[in-house]
């Protein structure tokens, strides 16, 4: 017996249960940072429905924070709303709202900083400067949230979900809109963007730099000022995302710059003023994507080198491929273009012919963009005609050599 207590006594002081702290309006405890204040490591803080204006709510225990019903927080202190400063923290089902624009300091709905195992799920993010921050922090997951900023300007809006510096980062089932980026990266690695929609932001969809190794699956960017911007990054697979309705001057489905030996497969680039540009990116696999109904489907620069098009369908866009040399360095084949008119005699459904999808006049725009308005013109045929036969000035290795005779299921 007395072994049996004696053991019982190691285990029980071994081990601190939780308890459950409960705020509401009319309660023992009336606001969040007075439950912050008591709660212990692993205790449960649960909000009860209502408005709740909190100066800048510090938390640096490992607990779990959660609304009920319409739970808001707003900040009456012009800082970030809730720093969280310690590790295994939940956050979940609130909503939090006001972080301020500042000129000095990146304020957050919910800033997490140098922290592992964070959670913050199925909670709305309303007319802050930047929704979430994660900076320096690692194994975070940043689920089912709704995340709207107040969309100024780009100098006067901060991003939706902004990680600095951080690591095996998920991202998932989020929908932002409303911020400069809905999405940005930088120095960041081993990161899973997944199941999220980014639409009307006023920059990027998605932006992200220096940030190698990350997966970007299932995802739409639609409708931003910009489109996608991936920047001096290596081993990115982006898969089966749909970039869409991203128009403008300078507006780009996705853009790629000094990106290598990564993958886009299965993606959807509809009704982009440019599908997918690429300038000084190397080694980069592009196969079975839809272009459909872009302006220009490809724009790819004399810098980009080793790149591979394969299985691709490109369908009712004004130009297929612009770019601004003679010469080609990247890899076409058995790729489907709408414009491409010959014969398959051995009806193994590559075309006999090869395809020249570079046109004269989409390098005649390139360098005269006013040009566009004879887009349609019989004289701009054939002087299209006239090249694909003699190429003079379009580049003469740049060809699809086993062009499908149908569209890519």
């Amino acid at each position: 017996m007395f072994f049996l207590i004696l053991l019982f006594s190691i285990f029980f002081s071994n081990n601190n249960f939780s308890k459950e702290i409960i705020v509401s309006k009319t309660g023992k405890v009336k606001s969040i940072s007075n439950a912050l204040s008591i709660a212990e490591e692993d205790d449960i803080i649960k909000i009860k429905p209502g408005l709740y204006e909190e100066p800048q709510l510090t938390i640096e225990k490992r607990i779990i924070l959660i609304g009920e019903g319409n739970a808001t927080i707003k900040s009456n202190g012009g800082t970030d709303i809730l720093f969280l400063k310690a590790d295994d923290i939940i956050i979940e089902n609130l909503t939090i709202e006001g972080a301020s624009f500042s000129h000095l300091r990146e304020n957050a709905a919910v800033k997490i900083e140098n922290c592992s195992n964070v959670t913050v799920r199925n909670t709305r993010l309303l007319n802050n400067y930047f929704g979430i921050y994660l900076a320096a922090s690692g194994d975070c997951i940043i689920e089912n949230n709704l995340i709207t900023g107040l969309k100024r300007d780009e100098v006067n809006s901060g991003n939706g979900i902004h990680l600095w510096n951080s690591k095996n980062i998920k991202i998932s089932g989020n929908i932002i809109s409303n911020h400069r980026d809905g999405i940005y990266l930088e120095f960041s690695k081993y990161i899973l963007i997944e199941k999220n929609k980014s639409r009307q932001n006023i920059r990027y969809g998605l932006h992200f730099m220096f940030s190698d190794s990350c997966r970007y699956l299932q995802n739409t960017f639609n409708d931003n000022g910009a489109g996608v911007a991936v920047m001096y990054s290596a081993n990115v697979l982006m898969q089966k995302n749909i970039f869409e309705y991203n128009r403008g001057t300078a507006a780009y489905g996705v853009l790629l710059k000094d990106i290598r030996d990564s993958k886009i497969i299965s993606n959807s680039f509809h009704d982009n003023t440019i599908g997918l540009y690429l300038e000084a990116t190397n080694r980069v696999t592009i196969e079975h994507n839809q272009f459909n109904s872009n302006g220009w489907a490809l724009k790819v620069m004399a810098n980009s080198m080793d790149n591979v098009f394969v299985n691709n369908n490109f369908i009712s866009n004004s130009f297929d491929i612009s770019t601004n040399s003679r010469q080609n360095f990247n890899k076409f084949e058995l790729n489907y273009w709408d414009k491409y008119k010959s014969y398959d005699l051995d009806k193994d459904g590559i075309g006999d012919i090869p395809y020249r999808p570079v046109n004269l006049f989409s390098l005649i725009t390139a360098q005269n963009p006013p040009a566009l308005i004879l887009l349609r013109s019989f004289f701009i045929d054939v002087l299209n005609f006239a090249e694909s036969i003699f190429p003079v000035l379009t580049p003469e290795s740049l060809i699809d050599t086993k062009p499908k005779m149908k569209k890519i299921e």
